[in-house]
């Protein structure tokens, strides 16, 4: 058993050494931009698994908690209604066209998202309320925060097409390389 430690930490170190962080600020001419999801777009000849455990997309005071919730191809995801009315969660996406019905508080809805693309979601009994899931073809992705910032981490050595998207600003993509252990900084500047 001792030896099985040893070997996951040799590997650990070893991934660590030939990889790094994608690091950034996205911004418009107003400034910082939340919300942007920032990805590295299909890599030719790879495919990755899903992760084993499902995400949650939760519905709370009226709102989609998170906003913006990007996931690799294959991912489960939960639908819990934590709020204390009733919700009715749906989508008329081509990759994706759901519709849960109504369910009330406590309720969950789960469902597997199995082609890349923008899932749009929207609530009947409230039309106030939106979302997005963005289903991706890589693991390699990270959401902006209220400053702007993101940070890809664990990105293999290699060369790539790291490319934007948000609500209603214009998609950016740029090709990038990463080289072993130097973290990579980039900005983005979107416009409407």
């Amino acid at each position: 058993m001792k030896y099985i430690y040893v070997l996951a930490f040799l590997l650990t170190s070893y991934f660590n050494l030939i990889s790094a962080d994608i690091k950034g600020v996205v911004k418009t001419v107003e400034g910082a931009l939340p919300d942007v999801i920032v990805y590295i777009e299909k890599i030719n000849g790879l495919q990755f698994s899903p992760p084993s455990s499902p995400v949650v997309m939760d519905q709370k005071d009226l709102t989609f908690i998170p906003h913006v919730l990007p996931i690799l191809i294959g991912t489960t995801v939960v639908f819990p209604n934590s709020d204390i009315t009733r919700h009715s969660v749906f989508s008329s996406a081509k990759i994706k066209k759901f519709d849960f019905g109504t369910y009330e508080q406590g309720s969950k809805k789960s469902l597997v998202f199995d082609k890349p693309g923008l899932v749009p979601l929207l609530c009947h009994v409230h039309p106030e309320m939106s979302a997005y899931i963005y289903v991706l073809e890589t693991p390699y992705f990270a959401v902006t925060n209220e400053s702007g910032r993101f940070i890809i981490k664990n990105v293999p050595a290699g060369r790539y097409k790291l490319s934007t998207w948000h609500e209603w600003a214009k998609p950016k993509t740029v090709e990038i390389t990463v080289q072993s252990n130097k973290d990579f900084n980039i900005d983005f500047i979107l416009e409407e």
